[in-house]
C-alpha cells in the first residue's frame, strides 16, 4: 500500500531533520578545534537515527524513544532488508548519542572517528531518502 500524504510528509520531516544534523556535524568538522569531535559524532548518531525513525513513519510504523541504532533500524530491516548492511555499519553510532555529551572519563573521538561516523550516517540519509524519493512518486 503506498504511504498517503500525511505519512510522507511525515518521514520528510523527519528526514530534514537529519539532514540539519549532517549540516551542524560539516560546520563542525570545518574548525581546527578538537573538542568539537564529539559534538560531531553525537550530530551523526542524531541523522542516523532520524532518518531510520523517517523510514519508519513511510510505514507507518510506530518506535518508541530510543536512541538506539539497532533497535530502530531492526524494525527498518523487518521492512526493507536491504537496508541492512547500512544499519549494520551504523548501529555503533548508537554510543554517541550520549558517550561524549558529559565530563567524565571518556576522551573526545579522534577527527578521523568523527569522520567515519558522518559518512555512515550520510550513506544511511542518503538510502532513506532516496526510498521516500520513490514512495513519493508511487502516491
Amino acid at each position: 500500500m503506498p504511504p498517503n500524504d500525511a505519512r510522507l510528509e511525515d518521514a520528510g520531516a523527519w528526514l530534514n531533520r537529519a539532514e540539519l544534523d549532517l549540516r551542524a556535524a560539516d560546520l563542525e568538522l570545518g574548525t581546527p578545534e578538537a573538542e568539537l569531535w564529539g559534538d560531531v559524532a553525537f550530530h551523526a548518531q542524531q541523522a542516523a537515527e532520524k532518518a531510520l525513525k523517517g523510514f519508519l513513519a513511510l510505514h507507518d510504523e510506530p518506535f518508541r524513544k530510543t536512541h538506539s541504532i539497532e533497535e530502530i533500524g531492526g524494525a527498518c530491516i523487518a521492512i526493507d532488508p536491504g537496508l541492512g548492511d547500512l544499519v549494520y555499519a551504523a548501529a555503533p553510532l548508537t554510543e554517541f548519542a550520549w558517550k561524549f555529551r558529559y565530563p567524565g572519563d571518556v576522551g573526545d573521538p579522534t577527527r578521523e572517528e568523527a569522520e567515519r561516523a558522518v559518512s555512515v550516517a550520510r550513506e544511511l540519509v542518503l538510502a532513506v531518502k532516496e526510498r521516500l524519493a520513490v514512495a513519493g512518486r508511487g502516491s
